[in-house]
This record gives C-alpha cells, structure tokens and sequence, in this order.
C-alpha cells in the first residue's frame, strides 16, 4: 500500500503542467541562444594584466551579486582586437551576454567594438526585460577594457591621447 501512495506521489511531482499563460508562476525560459552561451561558452579564461597590449574591464552590478570580468589583447600595429576572454561570477544572462561579447570582440578595430551596445546583445539573446542589466554589464565591460588598455598604452608612449583612447576615456 504505501509502495502505491509513493508512486502516485512521485508521478505527480515528475508531471510539469504548463502554466496558464500569464500566471503569475509562470516559468520563465531562455532563448536558446543564452542556454548554448552558459552550457558553452566561449572565450572563458583571462590574460596576464600586466601585458601592455591586454585591456581589463573589471564591472559589477550589486543589486544582483553579478561581476564580470572581460579582457581584451591587442595587435599594437593595426589597432584590431586579435583575442578576448572572460570570466564571469553570475546568472546564466550574464555569462551569455560575456560570451557574446567576445566573440563579437574579436577581429574588430577598437573604434568598432566601442559601438556594441547592449540593446543589441539583449536583442540577439532575447533577454528578458528583467535581465538587461546582464547586457548593461557587459557593454561597460568592453568600454572599461578598451579604456584600460588605451590608458596602459598611453603611459607606454607617453604620448597625447588618440581618437579612440580619447572616446575610451569618454565612454
């Protein structure tokens, strides 16, 4: 008898009715594209800080615990951006929006990267609207490392600031 009561309960627990749309416990998915970037991502690791052709930008939202830490590495002689790698403490909107962004990052001048907005990761992972801090974050990121590395490249030249260093600093 109890061997039946258990199964009965187990079998009902395993059944996930789908909510009527609208209800106020309705189970939020993820587009597929941010389930691939947080069960795959892309460009997880960092480079060595210290290397003056690296860019660091070190960001974190408090209100939801995440931090995200994006590195950029350089070809001084062209401008373009030859690596990227991330690390991120978070939600799966904000590892995905990481991954994103480095590979969106890659092969692109600086200039370039500098006008990736966030409305645009959100909209290729179809975030949520309560998970477009993730996008945010990831879009300060990008603009911290190129200021980061426009600033270490700077103190190396000891030369004025240029074009894009200039609208790094700004950002």
């Amino acid at each position: 008898m109890l061997r039946h009561v258990t199964n009965r309960i187990l079998a009902q627990g395993l059944r996930c009715p789908a909510p009527p749309s609208g209800a106020a416990g309705a189970a939020r998915m993820y587009h597929e594209r941010v389930v691939d970037h947080y069960d795959h991502p892309r460009n997880v690791g960092s480079f060595d800080k210290n290397d003056p052709t690296v860019g660091t930008g070190l960001v974190g939202a408090p209100a939801c615990g995440d931090v995200m830490k994006l590195q950029i590495k350089v070809d001084d002689e062209s401008g373009k951006i030859v690596d990227a790698c991330f690390k991120t403490f978070g939600c799966g909107s904000a590892i995905a929006s990481s991954s994103v962004a480095t590979e969106w990052m890659k092969g692109k001048q600086m200039e370039e990267v500098l006008t990736i907005k966030n409305t645009e990761i959100a909209k290729h992972l179809s975030l949520p609207p309560v998970k477009l801090h993730c996008s945010m974050l990831a879009e300060d990121a990008i603009k911290a490392a190129v200021k980061d590395y426009a600033l270490k490249r700077a103190k190396s030249d000891g030369a004025p600031e240029t074009a894009p260093i200039k609208k790094a600093a700004d950002a």
